[in-house]
């Protein structure tokens, strides 16, 4: 029985049943996401300013070892996903960067139609692949990084490609041989690839592997494709970050540096793991019910509010599988339906996932190939569990993808001329000084790509946990340059006044603000409109916008409680601040200022 709400979806869905619908999918929605990724702006997230664009900026320019920790501990980690950005950025203005950002990750969705095809049967309508498809790239923490730096929709692209290839060349691995082989070895040199860019993606090539082993063969062949597969994940891995292990290796003593140090042992760093066990489950109870508690509680896994009621859903669609599986499996009851071996393998590669990923790191945003496979999933879930309750599960899903607009963000600034800028004062001999950052908040790495390339970049007590060879490593630089040095700290700003700097930006493109008679139309709209911010009238004609009183900050008094704390800071290493030399200069990332201090800094005699 077709009920009104499907009979409308299937009249507005039927175009996607054409057989060029997935053609002209395959291109528009990356081109959508491009788009978007216009929309919502440069990106101005902490990650970027920290360490992405600083770690490249580090590698062209043979700083690695000579600059010590500007971005943290993040300073050493492999720069490889960083090099389309910054590159992109010396080629092109920067909307289009963020164009071709949203649409690489738009590749997304051409990888989870070939899944989704892959796993769907033939019986089944056109559009049910390109529809799931889209439930996917709709997903919160997806599109929270869409267009942005921070690599996990970049690296999603080799893990969804890995299991896409398991998939493509499921008949051949069945039936071993040297072509069985090359396919088990390709998809696993595409999960090395995602684990050498950016290494939390291992919990993806634990979960593959794993997974291999439900393939219907025999248990040693299953053993054999599985080693294959992590055969070639070690070789993906060494073609992607090799060649950084081996650079750390060299200059550290850890090819991991400064993480996992407490197998390698380096006297630069601390001899610990480095991994963060914050957003972890505390206790059996949080463990049982963790998609529970951070869908209600969205920091216990995330900076920022995502809608992630998806994992309930599929949480519950799991364990009732499993449930009605083993109801089956022991009853007398004949059943004709029947899971398919690569969809047991998909849900398995879901399932060993989360639950890797939940006692490794419970980090949300390292949790997005999961994301965009989820809707799948469910689907293929509840295509065993009941065929009947596919409408249903349909229509959740759709909830679920209305429910989650709009996504929040890490940040981003107003587009502008150029990506990143700064006014940076003269360095009077750069060969012969250094620039100290001290201030983990708001990071500063990005700051260092401006200064002189003599001129060396320290940080001190910035979150790189310093061992005693470290800081001897320290003192000797310091030792070694004579000066002048300087000391560069994020200058206080308030977040508010971006937002009356736009409106006003608006109000003079419509001419209100010029003269009195523009004025006083501007004033009796402010009496029917709330602009959240104080008109204020100029001697010389016109008007401006100001914050109202209870937005308004004391920048100078938080610049000099900041200057305060640095001082007292940079005297632990054995230098002076010369807080009267302190003085505010311009930054910005693309139209968002994000001003500096500068001071000069004495060495003790």
């Amino acid at each position: 029985m077709i009920t009104l709400p499907d009979a409308w979806l299937a009249r507005r869905s039927a175009f996607l049943n054409h057989p060029r619908a997935g053609r002209w999918a395959l291109l528009l929605v990356p081109v959508l996401l491009g788009l978007l990724s216009v929309l919502a702006g440069q990106d101005d997230g902490w990650d970027m300013r920290n360490y992405h664009l600083y770690n490249v900026h580090a590698l062209l320019g043979n700083r690695i070892g000579f600059d010590l920790a500007p971005a943290g501990f993040q300073s050493y980690f492999n720069p490889t996903l960083d090099l389309p950005y910054y590159y992109l950025n010396q080629w092109l203005p920067p909307r289009a960067v963020g164009f071709v950002l949203g649409a690489l990750h738009g590749l997304s969705f051409v990888l989870l139609f070939g899944i989704a095809r892959q796993l769907l049967g033939p019986g089944q309508p056109r559009r049910l692949a390109l529809l799931l498809a889209f439930a996917g790239v709709a997903a919160p923490g997806f599109l929270s990084e869409l267009g942005n730096t921070m690599g996990d929709n970049l690296s999603a692209l080799p893990v969804l490609l890995s299991l896409y290839l398991v998939l493509r060349r499921w008949d051949t691995l069945l039936h071993w041989s040297g072509r069985a082989a090359l396919a088990g070895l390709g998809a696993g040199v595409a999960m090395g690839v995602a684990a050498g860019l950016k290494l939390t993606n291992a919990i993806y090539a634990v979960a593959l592997c794993a997974a291999l082993l439900t393939v219907p063969l025999a248990w040693w062949e299953r053993l054999r494709l599985s080693f294959v597969f992590g055969v070639g994940v070690l070789a993906g891995v060494a073609a992607s970050g090799g060649w950084w292990m081996a650079r750390m290796w060299q200059t550290f003593g850890n090819p991991l540096f400064p993480q996992f140090n407490n197998f390698f042992h380096s006297p630069l760093a601390p001899d610990q793991g480095v991994i963060d066990v914050f957003f972890r489950p505390q206790g059996w109870m949080e463990n049982l019910l963790w998609p529970f508690i951070f869908t209600f509680h969205t920091r216990r896994v995330s900076e920022i509010p995502l809608k992630l009621a998806v994992w309930p859903l599929l949480y519950v669609t799991l364990i009732v599988l499993a449930a009605v599986w083993l109801w089956r499996r022991r009853s007398a009851v004949q059943s004709a339906l029947t899971l398919a071996p690569r969809s047991v393998l998909l849900l398995a590669f879901v399932a060993v996932g989360y639950l890797v990923w939940m006692r490794m790191f419970s980090i949300y945003r390292y949790l997005v190939p999961l994301e965009l496979l989820a809707p799948l999933a469910i689907w293929l879930a509840w295509q065993y569990v009941s065929p009947r309750a596919l409408r249903l599960a349909g229509w959740a899903l759709a909830l679920l993808v209305i429910t989650a607009l709009p996504a929040a963000n890490w940040g981003h600034a107003d587009w502008a001329d150029s990506a990143f800028s700064a006014r940076m004062p003269v360095i009077e001999r750069p060969a012969d000084s250094i620039v100290f950052f001290v201030q983990p908040d708001p990071p500063s790495g990005w700051m260092a790509t401006f200064l002189p390339p003599a001129t060396q970049v320290i940080a001190l007590d910035t979150g790189m946990l310093e061992t005693p060879a470290w800081r001897a490593r320290q003192q000797a630089a310091i030792a070694a340059r004579p000066g002048p040095h300087y000391l560069l700290l994020s200058a206080a700003r308030n977040d508010r006044d971006g937002t009356r700097l736009r409106k006003l930006a608006a109000a003079r493109a419509l001419g209100l603000t010029d003269d009195a008679a523009g004025c006083d139309k501007l004033e009796r709209l402010m009496g029917k409109v709330r602009l959240q911010v104080e008109l204020r009238r100029l001697p010389a004609g016109g008007c401006t916008f100001d914050l109202l009183p209870q937005h308004r900050i004391d920048l100078a008094a938080q610049d000099r409680a900041a200057i305060a704390l640095a001082g007292e800071r940079v005297g632990r290493y054995g230098l002076t601040l010369e807080a009267a030399s302190c003085a505010s200069h311009p930054a910005a990332v693309g139209g968002e200022p994000r001003p500096f201090l500068w001071c000069r800094v004495a060495a003790h005699d």
